[in-house]
């Protein structure tokens, strides 16, 4: 007597259908087809995690989307220098102990367009890829009128509590980047010099690291950032990184032939 599964069977091929396997699979097998559902299950969703994360940190950064190492033309001595400094940096980040060991500063000094800025960001783009670091960029000038402002006690716009959030957040992120440290400064007022140094050593006391970005070099900057906060940079511990190349900024005005040059003012002549 022939089973329903044989008649189905038998109707499957006359119907020219595929006869469907219905054997049962064994307990162990079963286990690890569900396993690995479970498994792909948990990895989509911490890479779904994961991307949710980064583009937080990202969102808060304030980071220039083109400073990436892939962006940058390592064509002068300098920046290959720095380019190397940069990755044994970033690759120093897989050491926990390294990472919980104390503060690290890197100082990045030299003229303008010599891309400080830019290696900084890619450091700070490939930290975020990797190890989630946090990183916020700013410019010191920025910060320090914003300081100012928040002492205007007849204002409307709550700058005040705007500028204690901000300063918290100075102290809470991984990996701060302070660029144009004293730009068109030659000496920062006393309280900026303060304030700085104190934010700086509360950030050693917490294990944070930095990024320093100016155009003076080390004597200068040391006159323009005062003593003591000047000592708070020495209690890191601090790479320092020279950029001597050529700017690679591109010329507004085209350079003038020597022979074409015309000194001093000269009006209009009306004819």
């Amino acid at each position: 007597m022939q089973s329903i599964k044989d008649k189905l069977d038998q109707l499957a091929k006359a119907l020219g259908k595929p006869v469907i396997d219905t054997k049962p699979l064994d307990y162990r097998s079963l286990r690890k087809v569900y396993d690995q559902q479970a498994n792909d299950d948990i990895t989509r969703l911490q890479q779904s995690a994961k991307i949710k994360r980064i583009d937080n940190i990202y969102g808060q950064s304030d980071l220039n989307p083109k400073w990436t190492f892939a962006n940058l033309e390592q064509d002068s001595q300098d920046v290959m220098e720095a380019y190397s400094i940069a990755q044994s940096f970033i690759a120093a980040h897989s050491d926990k102990a390294w990472r919980e060991s104390g503060s690290h500063m890197m100082l990045f000094y030299g003229d303008y367009g010599r891309g400080k800025s830019h290696i900084a960001g890619a450091i700070a783009h490939q930290l975020i890829e990797e190890y989630e670091i946090s990183v916020l960029y700013r410019q010191l000038s920025t910060l320090l009128e914003m300081r100012y402002s928040a002492y205007d006690f007849n204002s409307q716009d709550n700058i005040g509590e705007k500028f204690r959030n901000a300063y918290q957040q100075l102290l809470d992120v991984d990996l701060l980047i302070l660029d144009e440290v004293c730009v068109n400064e030659t000496t920062l007022k006393k309280n900026a010099q303060s304030w700085l140094g104190n934010l700086l050593r509360q950030r050693l006391a917490d294990n944070k690291n930095c990024i320093l970005i100016t155009n003076h070099n080390l004597a200068e900057l040391e006159h323009a950032l005062g003593q003591y906060c000047f000592e708070s940079i020495k209690e890191y511990d601090t790479y320092k990184v020279r950029f001597s190349g050529p700017s690679r900024r591109q010329k507004v005005v085209p350079e003038i032939p020597e022979g074409q040059r015309v000194s001093g003012y000269q009006p209009n002549q009306v004819k």
